[in-house]
Order: C-alpha cells, then sequence, then structure tokens
C-alpha cells in the first residue's frame, strides 16, 4: 500500500471518527440509550453544561413533534406526568427538571436524551400488564439521566478515540512499509472492533447501574420492585416466541436482556423490597409552594389507588397510535368476534375507536354505561362529551363540558377538549368563551402545544389578531421551526398598535428563541426546521 493511500485511509477514518464523536452531543436518540455509565464523579460537566443539555433535549423534542412522532395529549400526558415525577421525586440523585412525554409508535421502547427528556413508545405501554411495569422502564431511564449515561459515553470516547487512533496510525504505517494491504485492513479493524469493545463495556456497566437505581427508586415510590425483572422476562419470552431477528422488540435491541442480568434484577427486587419503605406521596398540586409546570398534573391519579387509570391510559394509547380510526376500531371487534368481553376499560377504548370513526352515537350509549357506573372518572365524563358532541347533541355536550369544567376547573385536557369544540362552532361568541377558558390555566399551559394551537384559532374567531398571532409563533417554535417563529414575532414588532404589555411579550419570546434558532444555524437548520440544502 502507497503511503497517499494510507494517509487518505486515515483523513477518512479521522472524519468518521469526528463526525460520530460530535454526533453524540447533538443526537440524543434512542440509539445512545444502551451508552451509559455509573456517576461515580467526572470532567463531563466541562463537556456540556446542564444548561446546555436542557437546551439540546428541547431542540430534539420539538424535532420530534415536527415529524408527528410526538403523541401530544393532554389525558395521557397527565398519567404520564403523574407517575413520572412520583418516580422523580423519590430518586436520591434527581438531577433538575424532567420531561416526560409520548412517542407515537407501536415498537416496545423507551429511551432518555439529554436535558432530563424521557420518551415512551406507546407500544410499550400495550405490552405492560400493569402500571409497575411501565413504572419500572421509567426508572430505569430516570436512571439514566440521573447518571448522565448519555455525557459520560461522549467523554469517554473522546478519551479513548485518540489512542485507539494512534494505535491505528501505527498499525497502517507498519503494514505500509510492508507492502501489506491486509495488515492495513488488519489495523483498522482491530481499532474499530477496540472502539467498539470499549462501547459494550460501558454499556453493561451502565445498564446494570440503571437497573440498581432504577429498582431502588421503584420501591421508595410504592411500585412493585419486580416489576422490572418480570417486564424483561416477557420481552424476552417474546423474542423466543417469534424467532428471528426481525421479531425481536426495539426494547431489547436498546436495552439487552440476558437471563443473568433478568435473575440479578429479581435478587437485587426482593433485597431492596425487605430493606427500602415507599416515602410519601406528593402533595396536592394546588399548594403554593409547587412550581408552576405542575399544576396542570392530574394528582388524582397519584392517589393510593393510581394503577387504576392505566388501564384507560393504555386503551386511549391503542386507539392514538392505530393506523386509523377503521383500524382502532377493528382490532376491538376482532376481540369481541373472539370471544373476549371487554372489560370497561376496553369499552372505553372501543367508545374512543368508534367517536373517531364517525359512528359517534353508538359511541354515547357505551360512555353513557360506563359514566353511570363510574360517575367519578373525568376520562369516562370527557369522551361521553366529546361523543355527543361529535355526534351532534351540541346543547347536552355543552352541559356535559361545564360540569365537568365548573368540576375540574384547571384541568389541562378538560379545558383543551371544550375549547376545541366551541371552535368548531366558528362563532365569535365560541372564540370568545374559549379563550376565557383557556386564560384560566394560567401560564403553566403557555409551553403546551396543544393549547397553543387551540388558542391561536380561538384568538382568531374572538378578533384578537394580535394573541393569535402569538401563539401561531408559538406553534412553529414546538414544531421546530424556531426560525419561522422568530420571523412572525419580528413582524408583530413592527406593528404601531400593540399595547405595553403585549409589545413586552412579544419581545420576551423574541429573547428565548433568538439564541434556540442561533444555535439551529450552527448546525445548519434553516428556519423551517429542515437541514440547510437538504
Amino acid at each position: 500500500m502507497e503511503i497517499p493511500r494510507v494517509r487518505k485511509t486515515l483523513i477518512s477514518l479521522g472524519i468518521a471518527v469526528a463526525v460520530c464523536t460530535a454526533g453524540w452531543s447533538l443526537q440524543p436518540a434512542a440509539a445512545q440509550q444502551g451508552v451509559r455509565l455509573p456517576d461515580m464523579g467526572s470532567s463531563a460537566g466541562s463537556l456540556i453544561t446542564p444548561a446546555q443539555e436542557a437546551q439540546y433535549g428541547a431542540m430534539y423534542l420539538r424535532e420530534m413533534r415536527r415529524f408527528g412522532l410526538v403523541l401530544d395529549d393532554p389525558l395521557v400526558d397527565s398519567w404520564l406526568q403523574s407517575m413520572g415525577f412520583a418516580l422523580a421525586s423519590a430518586t436520591e440523585n434527581s438531577r433538575g427538571e424532567y420531561t416526560f412525554f409520548m412517542v407515537r409508535s407501536r415498537q416496545v421502547n423507551a429511551f432518555a436524551t439529554l436535558g432530563g427528556y424521557i420518551g415512551l413508545n406507546a407500544g410499550l405501554v400495550l405490552a405492560a400488564e400493569s402500571e409497575d411495569e411501565v413504572a419500572a422502564v421509567m426508572a430505569h431511564e430516570i436512571a439514566h439521566v440521573t447518571q448522565r449515561h448519555i455525557v459520560r459515553m461522549v467523554e469517554q470516547q473522546q478519551k479513548d478515540g485518540p489512542l485507539i487512533m494512534l494505535g491505528m496510525l501505527a498499525g497502517l504505517i507498519a503494514a505500509s512499509q510492508a507492502n501489506s494491504a491486509d495488515g492495513a485492513q488488519a489495523a483498522i479493524a482491530g481499532g474499530m472492533g477496540l472502539m467498539a469493545q470499549r462501547q459494550i463495556n460501558h454499556t453493561r456497566s451502565a445498564e446494570q447501574e440503571a437497573d440498581r437505581l432504577g429498582i431502588q427508586t421503584l420501591a421508595r415510590a410504592g411500585y412493585d420492585p419486580t416489576a422490572m425483572a418480570t417486564f424483561f422476562g416477557r420481552m424476552a419470552r417474546l423474542t423466543r416466541a417469534g424467532g428471528g431477528d426481525g421479531q425481536v422488540p426495539e426494547f431489547l435491541r436498546t436495552h439487552p436482556v440476558t437471563t443473568t442480568r433478568m435473575s440479578e434484577a429479581r435478587d437485587r427486587a426482593e433485597r431492596i423490597a425487605a430493606q427500602t419503605q415507599p416515602q410519601a406521596r406528593p402533595m396536592a398540586a394546588a399548594h403554593p409552594l409547587l412550581p408552576p409546570g405542575l399544576a396542570g398534573l392530574d394528582w388524582q391519579d397519584a392517589d393510593p389507588g393510581r394503577g387504576r387509570m392505566y388501564a384507560f391510559a393504555r386503551e386511549r394509547l391503542r386507539v392514538l397510535s392505530a393506523t386509523s380510526p377503521r383500524e382502532a376500531v377493528a382490532e376491538y371487534r376482532r376481540r369481541e368476534s373472539g370471544g373476549q368481553a371487554l372489560d370497561s376499560a376496553e369499552r372505553y377504548g372501543f367508545a374512543l375507536a368508534l367517536t373517531a370513526n364517525g359512528a359517534a352515537g353508538e359511541a354515547v350509549a357505551i360512555l353513557a354505561e360506563l359514566e353511570a357506573a363510574d360517575p367519578g372518572n373525568h376520562w369516562l365524563r370527557l369522551a361521553h362529551a366529546e361523543a355527543l358532541h361529535r355526534a351532534g347533541h351540541r346543547e347536552r355536550a355543552s352541559a356535559h363540558f361545564e360540569d365537568l369544567v365548573r368540576d375540574l376547573p384547571n384541568n389541562l385536557a378538560v379545558v383543551l377538549s371544550y375549547a376545541q369544540a366551541l371552535n368548531e362552532a366558528a362563532t365569535a361568541a365560541a372564540g370568545r368563551r374559549s379563550m376565557e377558558l383557556l386564560r384560566g390555566l394560567g401560564r403553566a399551559a403557555e409551553g403546551d402545544y396543544s393549547y397553543q394551537r387551540i388558542l391561536a384559532r380561538a384568538a382568531e374567531l374572538a378578533g384578537d389578531d394580535i394573541r393569535a398571532a402569538e401563539s401561531h409563533a408559538e406553534v412553529a417554535f414546538l414544531t421546530g421551526r424556531a426560525g419561522d417563529a422568530l420571523n412572525q414575532l419580528r413582524r408583530l414588532q413592527s406593528r404601531d398598535d400593540l399595547d405595553y404589555v403585549q409589545r413586552a411579550r412579544v419581545e420576551a419570546r423574541v429573547a428565548v428563541i433568538t439564541p434556540v434558532w442561533l444555535e439551529m444555524e450552527r448546525q445548519g437548520i434553516g428556519p423551517d426546521g429542515r437541514p440547510r440544502g437538504g
């Protein structure tokens, strides 16, 4: 092999390693799940600050939403957030804030990314058989966040990379002097193999650490600490039953499970359960000392009977993650035709599917019966009101919505659903009533995508074009289009009819979004959220 050829190979490899290393700091995707290390102190904080982690995590979530991957549903979110924050409050080494979100995918997977952003696929909830199992996966991912495993792997790669590259360089030079192409290929393969092995070693260490801390968190939060091993075991059995690599759940690809690991998890859970006392449940959301971000959570799901809503959340996700409303209806009808009687939660899901598929009248009958049997379940009450609205019974629907708002005035799901129904009336009066309801939620809801989308339409109907423009800008920002959001806000700034409060509000948002847009520009992302030149 000639020396120039060796240099060309080295340059190519150097570029590839540099790209991979940079990508780790900017791609907090599911592929990074297996790269985690225990928190034993390091210089990881100098690699990326917590503020930068939060910035990249938020950017990642907005990009996912832009591609339609995020499942934004206030009811499911209330259940997910209640469970997530109950677990986060039980950790021994909690770091900063968390953002839990649902991914619109039926693949069985979950992941943690930079800045405390933790995503669960809808398919994982569908595959689980209890809330304890879902909580086990969340506790595992929370441990990855508290231990900063992603950042630590980047740091380790940066430490290992130059040494391994030097070894590869020495091997390549020796091979070139011996005019041995096979020797050069062996040097490259050996170096890449060593890098892969280092990553595997860190992966194993990180997964074991996340298991240990996650099980401890489960026990402290009052969940079944053996649920992690139970869920891992079922996933492994499904893999063996399916056969073939194509049948391996995505969860097991990003969370490799062995018999030894499952046994250790079960033994550890039994020891921890015997030693740990569950901590007190979180205080009510109305408490004045709670941070604003918790004000909209549905804490009634976090009482001792919290697991009761898991089945309803699962069936709601079954409908929302289906390829179409028609397919969701067909899925429930197949269950019925197979002789399987639907329980209350499944009948709730069936009614949701019917409503979405244009058969709201049939859904009304089902939901009326379910609500009569369980009048305190506001998920059923809300679904009943929505079905009445879709069926054309507007006065009855309005009465149901008003009752819900009176009983749960700050419930995000209730307010958004009613506001959306009012917007569909497409009158100025309906728009004003919708805005009145939405404003009652306060600042806690301003970062919610659905809230801003519905508020934008309500403001248009009410004739408040300034408020509508602000909300449209927020929708653009929350869907990864920071440049578009800035353009809209700057057009607002140029108007001479803004009062002092409106102008101050717009300028504050410009100040927040500008650095995000500058970072996106640095990464080569255009105003519309798409890569430049792509």
